[in-house]
């Protein structure tokens, strides 16, 4: 199976026991641009229809931004919910 096929496989076996939480950590990491929006559509639609709640590892903010809820991490430390990525990497630097 190639890349994107081998991802909705794994998309759905962890849904099918129908979990009350599913863990992605980077589902998109591997993919080019259009599989994993194919993979996160199905992601977030799964999500949504089954009522499971996601949690979701990623480095991407087009794919955080989809989320409803964020938490943003700096060496493992949380940043203040108002933090913008400008002031996230202002704080790196100092």
């Amino acid at each position: 199976l190639a890349g994107g096929e081998q991802q909705r496989v794994a998309v759905a076996r962890a849904f099918v026991h129908q979990p009350r939480i599913l863990f992605a950590d980077e589902p998109t990491g591997n993919l080019d641009a259009a599989t994993a929006a194919r993979v996160m559509d199905l992601l977030f639609a799964l999500n949504r229809e089954a009522g499971t709640a996601l949690l979701l590892v990623t480095h991407e903010p087009e794919l955080a931004a989809r989320c409803g809820r964020r938490i943003r991490l700096q060496a493992g430390t949380p940043l203040p919910a108002f933090a913008s990525p400008d002031q996230a990497l202002g704080d790196a630097a100092a």
